[in-house]
């Protein structure tokens, strides 16, 4: 890489070598490292203040002063008198100054506020086509991906091992030979820089999805999600659409590291969405709308449910609509609610217990189908969550607060909520299975029931 140290110190070095350099580059983009060679005289900030350094070495880079330094320049070459520098700049300064001292306080309410944390939707709607095949769930993520790469041509994949290898699932094998190395790109193991990158790809006008290998390893890319994709739009009206895969969940023994559903560490960061399929139709449908969202969207899919499940998926490109739940069945005796692998724990367990229930899949984390909850708590009035994360500080315990400060008056029984314990996930097959809250459902549900 070309690399240039400049005096960072001399402002007619640093203006005159830069003004070079961006000429360069704009006739033959290239990344260029510059460093520049200066001293701060201050604290990192006001109060840290600055007495651990040497009074010598204060000394010493005084007589560097940049601005100082340059009056000199302009006086020694008559460019200015010192009398024009003294008056006429600085009377020049303190106009502006006084300008932006004079300026209004920024005004809003809170609805603008609210609307201003998501960009608009203009999103294309496309219908289910009546052709079906019958695939799997990791079928559905990878053909969805495949139809929107051929329908538009802005869309470039990034990740861990995503081109020639396919990823560690094979979502994406065979992408490479269909679309080519320029839209199908291998990362380094560096989950910051992936994510920034791919926020610099959307913001040149392009679409991203990358893939975060496991959704464990998401925490060394967190601050890049949740400080610029998030508050990009809300900031400089930058849309972020970024959609960051997330391969997570427990009961495949892959231990603590390559196992956790952390869904809870984004649902309370405004500018987000957050979405959880547990079906392949709604995998496939959903993924196509996210990636024609406008705000970034970190996409759970539960690797467990990769090749365990099956359903008649529309063979064509179409999308569904974020932020809508589906209820699976209809009752009136409880209303159970759940996603991603948790649905299946449900359906399962109704079939051993005679229970008359509406199962609602919340499929979207966030933005939060509320108004299908509480359509379905009001006519049944009692109300059990069940969720593979644990318990504390989890999408049930919002869930649970909405519905007693929405609902209360139409409860028959306390919000009851079913989860993982309080641990980090076991390693050993037995253990992860108690860990688990799978076993635990069915007497929390009839305990519920009996209230």
């Amino acid at each position: 890489m070309e690399s240039h140290i400049i005096n960072g110190n001399n402002i007619l070095e640093g203006y005159t070598k830069v003004s070079e350099l961006a000429e360069s580059i704009r006739e033959n983009p290239k990344p260029i490292l510059l460093e520049f060679r200066t001293f701060r005289m201050r604290g990192h900030e006001e109060a840290s203040g600055a007495k651990y350094v040497p009074e010598e070495l204060m000394d010493a880079w005084a007589l560097k002063d940049p601005i100082e330094n340059y009056r000199n320049f302009l006086i020694k070459e008559k460019i200015l008198t010192p009398e024009e520098f003294k008056n006429e700049f600085k009377g020049i300064i303190q106009e502006h100054l006084n300008t932006t001292f004079e300026e209004a306080p920024i005004t809003s309410s809170i609805e603008d506020e609210l609307n201003d944390v998501y960009k608009t939707s203009s999103l294309e709607t496309v219908a289910p086509n009546s052709v079906t095949e019958n695939i799997r769930l990791i079928d559905a993520i990878s053909k969805g991906l495949k139809q929107y790469m051929e329908r538009y041509d802005d869309l470039v994949i990034i990740g861990q091992d995503v081109a020639e290898h396919g990823g560690v699932f094979k979502i994406t094998e065979g992408f490479v030979e269909a679309f080519g190395k320029e839209r199908v790109r291998n990362t380094p193991i560096c989950e910051s820089a992936i994510v920034s990158l791919s926020y610099g790809l959307v913001v040149n006008g392009m679409k991203a999805v990358m893939e975060m290998q496991f959704a464990d390893f998401v925490s060394t890319g967190f601050n890049p999600i949740v400080n610029l994709l998030a508050k990009s739009h809300y900031r400089w009206n930058q849309k972020a659409d970024v959609v960051i895969r997330m391969p997570c969940g427990a009961g495949v023994g892959a231990g603590t590291f390559h196992s956790q559903t952390n869904e809870a560490w984004f649902i309370k960061i405004p500018g987000l969405k957050v979405v959880y399929p547990a079906f392949p139709y709604d995998a496939k449908g959903l993924l196509t709308a996210a990636i024609n969202d406008p705000n970034p969207v970190l996409f759970f899919e539960h690797k467990g449910l990769y090749r365990s499940t099956y359903q008649d998926v529309p063979t064509e490109y179409y999308t569904l609509p974020l932020g809508k739940a589906v209820v699976l069945k209809e009752g009136n005796e409880v209303t159970i609610i759940s996603f991603g692998a948790a649905v299946y724990w449900t359906l399962e367990t109704l079939e051993q217990v005679a229970v008359s229930a509406d199962v609602i899949d919340l499929r979207s984390l966030q933005p939060l189908d509320t108004e299908t909850i509480y359509n379905s708590v009001k006519k049944t009035g009692k109300v059990i969550i069940l969720q593979e994360d644990s318990l504390f500080g989890s999408v049930s315990s919002d869930i649970s607060s909405l519905i007693m400060e929405n609902c209360f008056e139409y409860l028959d029984a306390p919000v009851k909520r079913v989860a993982s314990i309080e641990t980090p996930i076991p390693f050993a097959g037995n253990l992860e299975k108690e860990y688990l809250p799978k076993e635990r459902f069915k007497e929390e549900l009839l305990q519920l029931i009996a209230y």
